[in-house]
């Protein structure tokens, strides 16, 4: 199956080297670029990506508010791609507000090629980019410095059942699917099905997501 691809970047040379890299890949079509986020967002729009490269910091419109725009819900808006973000720095002010926002992962731009077509892959797929135990010190250091409001998100956290919101905190504090199947001794498969379901009741596009919803919502507390 063919992984739909733009590219969201001011430089145009960055651009066409993610796009050439890219499209060498069997399983790779990129069917747009743009250089500002506001364009990207029209482009996405108008092509139905699987997966849009965002840069994080442009003119016009950033990275983030064209995350935004593409993620969230809106009248008439069936197709939401999954978003993986460009960016110089490996932690910035803008990772958390990115994943709130529904972005599935950062990749550093200097990364090697096989990491950049590794990482649409897996983000095509519906994993998050961050492994479990980056994703939860990422969120605490940001929750540290930036606390949330609770209530709307902790309302949502009624839908599920205690054995869900048991994964659910096993999740945010950084677990494996391996590792939660045995701290509550179920079956690993048993465990993906909790994680599904938990993403499905709470509207969350993927693991990172999660993690960001665990914290606002009071479940986990950093340093926990």
């Amino acid at each position: 199956m063919t992984t739909r691809v733009i590219i969201v970047d001011d430089q145009a040379m960055v651009r066409a080297g993610f796009a050439a890299l890219l499209a060498a890949q069997s399983d790779i079509d990129v069917v747009g670029e743009a250089p500002d986020g506001a364009q990207g967002v029209e482009l996405s729009r108008r092509t139905h990506p699987d997966v849009v490269l965002m840069d994080v910091r442009m003119p016009e419109m950033d990275g983030l508010e064209a995350a935004r725009r593409l993620l969230e819900p809106a009248p008439g808006v069936t197709h939401r791609p999954r978003v993986l973000m460009l960016t110089t720095f490996d932690v910035d002010d803008y990772v958390y507000e990115a994943l709130r926002a529904g972005a599935s992962g950062f990749l550093l731009k200097d990364a090697p090629p096989a990491d950049l077509i590794a990482a649409v892959r897996v983000v095509a797929s519906g994993d998050a980019l961050l492994a479990p135990s980056v994703t939860r010190r990422l969120i605490a250091d940001f929750a540290k410095q930036r606390p949330a409001v609770r209530s709307k998100p902790a309302l949502r956290l009624k839908g599920l059942t205690e054995r869900e919101t048991e994964v659910l905190t096993l999740v945010a504090r950084g677990q494996s699917n391996g590792e939660i199947a045995q701290t509550l001794v179920l079956a690993e498969q048993t465990v993906k099905t909790h994680v599904s379901r938990v993403l499905t009741k709470l509207d969350l596009r993927d693991r990172a997501q999660a993690v960001v919803f665990a914290y606002e919502s009071g479940l986990v507390a950093p340093g926990e």
